[in-house]
């Protein structure tokens, strides 16, 4: 690698330096990978109405995401846990080929069962696509850009979440959601007949050990009884539900503790270990910001915004944290540290916001309530944006010799845990506080305060998390 590009301490790592010639392939196929799986996650949301239309299945509506983020973690766990004779570069052939396979499954379902059945095989492909974004970072880079190459990964969601629903929606309005999947296939067998030739191999130091395949079982069950609560309608059911998913996930941890099979870094699962709060901190800002799945529904339903148009306004939340991203880069230190406090702060404080702006009554559109809401929200992604690059950095600054590719692999777990969790919960909260009965506006709106007010709580537990995060001494100034 050119030394010519590497920043010095004093400057500040530019987005341009991931795109010289000794970083560039690696940078798209990286980044390349990231984007397959961003945007084909847009891309189902917006076709999934198509689809029941077209095979039905309504009842199974909500399962093309549930079993996608579940096998998604355990792609990224196999990256982690992998053979020792399976590089990296390897892994990336595999998860391209799985997720070409998925696609090909969906193109040509004729059941919803069948499309779920690819809708698994594609998230299995895309947790290996999406950890390998990470792991790979410390091979194709220089430290001092491991921020930087973050930041550009974290970019990424910001730009898939306008071109999936404009993709889907063009697919979608001709019913043409098999041609969608299909235009998925020759991109995963390109990338994987490229990716040996363009990366590096990637089988740098690491301890090999067996599959944590019972902690694994826990928290994918944890995520699909939480995801089953969110959806049932006896309230005492799903109490029980939600009692069992909290059970799993306290027995994974307690088996992490004392396993040789390990599916964290070791010490993680230890109250003191920085890696767990860093862990913790992704996890718990996630959780938060998965309130906005609801945010389309509550727009349309109480303000009177277009389906169209409250998609769009929800994907601001996504530009603020693209664009935060961006912003906070050339942190480094204590500022780094700093930033991920204040972020979380903010994320903290826009959610909570929204109890007063977005979960009210608006039927004449307001646009005073709506521009808060609006604003609300992107302040939602600018805050958990502020911070997450350089929470990735602490990732692979704090990993034990030996385990950085497990400890990168887990980054994505955590946000594929903190996706399904947050997203389960949100169910959990609305419809156990109004949404279903009593329904309605009145229903809605008692709904939509709760939600915001308790899914704030996470990003606050996020903010003492953050206060004294060791800050990192390599490059930049204080």
């Amino acid at each position: 690698m050119s030394e010519s590009v590497i920043p010095s301490q004093e400057a500040a790592p530019r987005l341009s330096s991931l795109f010289h010639r000794d970083y560039l392939f690696g940078t798209l196929m990286l980044g390349g990978g990231i984007m397959l799986h961003a945007v084909e996650t847009y891309i189902t949301a917006t076709l999934m109405p198509s689809i029941v239309r077209d095979i039905g299945g309504l009842e199974l509506f909500a399962w093309a995401t549930t079993i996608y983020v579940a096998a998604s973690v355990l792609g990224s766990t196999f990256v982690a846990v992998r053979p020792e004779s399976v590089t990296l570069n390897r892994c990336y052939v595999f998860g391209a080929v799985l997720f070409g396979i998925g696609s090909l499954v969906c193109t040509i379902a004729p059941t919803m069962e069948i499309v779920l059945a690819g809708r698994a095989i594609q998230g299995l492909g895309a947790g290996f696509l999406v950890a390998l974004g990470y792991a790979f970072i410390r091979y194709v880079y220089p430290e001092p850009l491991w921020s930087t190459a973050s930041t550009l990964y974290a970019a990424v969601w910001g730009i898939a979440t306008f071109l999936g629903p404009t993709i889907g929606g063009i697919f979608a309005a001709g019913s043409a959601w098999r041609e969608a999947f299909a235009l998925l296939v020759p991109l995963s067998v390109i990338m994987a007949f490229v990716a040996p030739r363009l990366l590096p191999s990637g089988d740098g130091e690491r301890v090999t050990t067996k599959t944590p395949f019972v902690q694994i079982v826990l928290l994918v069950t944890a995520v699909l009884l939480l995801s089953f609560a969110s959806s049932v309608a006896a309230p005492a059911l799903r109490g029980v539900l939600a009692g069992a998913a909290v059970l799993g996930v306290i027995a994974a941890i307690t088996i992490e503790r004392h396993a040789q099979a390990r599916l964290l870094p070791v010490g993680t699962i230890s109250v003191g270990s920085p890696l767990a709060r860093v862990y913790l901190i992704m996890l718990m800002l996630l959780v938060t910001i998965c309130s906005d799945v609801y945010i389309p529904y509550f727009l349309q339903v109480l303000h009177g915004v277009t389906p169209l148009v409250s998609g769009y306004l929800v994907a601001l939340l996504a530009l603020g944290w693209t664009a935060a991203a961006f912003l906070t880069a050339s942190l480094s230190g204590r500022r780094a540290n700093r930033v991920i406090l204040i972020g979380a702060v903010l994320e903290t404080l826009a959610t909570a916001a929204l109890v007063f702006t977005l979960a009210r009554h608006n039927p004449g559109s307001d646009l005073l309530f709506l521009a808060l809401s609006t604003v609300f929200t992107f302040l939602m992604g600018f805050g958990i944006g502020m911070g997450w690059a350089h929470l990735v950095t602490h990732v692979m600054r704090l990993a034990p010799a030996g385990e950085t590719d497990k400890a990168s692999a887990a980054i994505t777990t955590m946000q594929a845990l903190g996706a399904a969790f947050g997203a389960a919960l949100a169910g959990i909260i609305v419809n156990s506080t109004g949404l279903l009965q009593p329904g309605g506006i009145d229903g809605a709106v008692t709904a939509a305060r709760w939600l915001y007010a308790l899914l704030a709580l996470p990003a606050a537990f996020a903010i003492l998390l953050a206060i004294g995060l060791p800050h990192a001494r390599s490059g930049g100034a204080d």
